[in-house]
């Protein structure tokens, strides 16, 4: 392939690769963050040709980022918007290798996603309403937490989204990427319930869930809500949007053990990120696993009648002296 010099300055390639990812039905919470994490890169190597740039640029401005004390976590993601950006080029060919391709970020501990328990979820959802927004807020976290939503894939639900009838939502997730998810009976219930009253707070949009101005929710409100549904319903154990997703990962799997539609739902590309919720609760699986499992089960049945032995032995020692 023939390197074609793009004779431009950085800032100009990033704003071409904002509006592909744009263009690819990004999320705008996803395009602001590949913005931040690539306003890093131009703060440490300047408004240069990125043609120019090489693997040992790359590395001394991570470098400088985890000087500066940024997490490894936080670390990872500024590398993988770095290559995304730098592969973008490759595609367009102004660029022949990608120079973040080949650098690792330092490694941190591997945080567990903080899923609720099935008593905090009920007590969180379960419970009366008062007034439309309470009702729509009711609609929201039922449908997050019976789906496994995203949050900006809930405040992107528009009123053709959901099929009421089948019990069904089209998701637009990472990527572009549509999925259809299961909708539990009560998440139905509670979405008639706010699609009954929502007109009350907005009458000409498409957007299933709206604000108190009528125009589509927003994040900082989503979360807003939630704390002030938690609060009043008294749930102690920390609440945030993703955490619902969390809980519907974590506690699915409890229920069915099947990964790979846990994974479906979810929308990950990867079974690989859906195993993390396998770590949250590794006693109720290897439970299933010893009552279900042909040889398991031999080791149970041979576990418990070395028990039963022993007992029996202990029993007919003489006492102790």
């Amino acid at each position: 392939m023939t390197t074609t010099h793009s004779n431009v300055s950085l800032s100009i390639q990033i704003d071409v690769f904002l509006l592909a990812l744009e263009a690819r039905q990004y999320s705008p919470a996803t395009v602001s963050t590949y913005a931040i994490d690539l306003a890093h890169l131009m703060e440490r190597v300047g408004d240069v040709d990125p043609t120019g740039l090489s693997s040992h640029d790359i590395r001394r401005a991570l470098a400088t980022l985890h000087g500066r004390g940024y997490q490894p976590r936080t670390l990872a993601r500024t590398l993988s918007a770095w290559r995304s950006f730098f592969k973008h080029l490759v595609h367009l060919e102004l660029v022949q290798v990608n120079p973040g391709i080949g650098i690792r970020p330092p490694k941190g501990d591997k945080r567990l996603p903080n899923a609720l328990s099935v008593g905090d979820m009920a007590k969180l959802l379960d419970g009366p309403v008062e007034g439309v927004l309470e009702i729509r807020d009711q609609a929201m976290f039922e449908l997050m937490y019976s789906s496994g939503l995203r949050r900006a894939e809930l405040i992107g639900l528009h009123l053709d989204s959901v099929d009421l009838r089948e019990g069904e939502v089209r998701v637009i997730g990472k990527g572009g990427r549509t999925r259809i998810v299961p909708v539990g009976k009560k998440a139905v219930a509670a979405t008639q319930h706010w699609l009954a009253r929502r007109s009350e707070l907005a009458p000409d949009t498409s957007a299933l869930f709206v604000g108190i101005r009528g125009d589509r929710i927003g994040a900082s409100a989503l979360r807003l809500a939630l704390n002030r549904l938690a609060e009043k319903r008294g749930v102690m154990a920390r609440v945030h949007p993703h955490a619902l997703r969390h809980s519907f990962a974590s506690h699915m799997l409890q229920s069915s053990g099947n990964l790979r539609a846990v994974q479906e739902m979810l929308g990950h590309s990867s079974v690989s990120t859906t195993q993390i919720y396998t770590h949250l609760d590794m006693t109720h699986l290897r439970r299933a696993y010893q009552e279900a499992h042909p040889r398991a089960l031999k080791r149970k049945q041979a576990a418990e009648s070395l028990s039963e032995e022993a007992e029996t032995d202990a029993a007919h020692q003489p006492p102790a002296v």
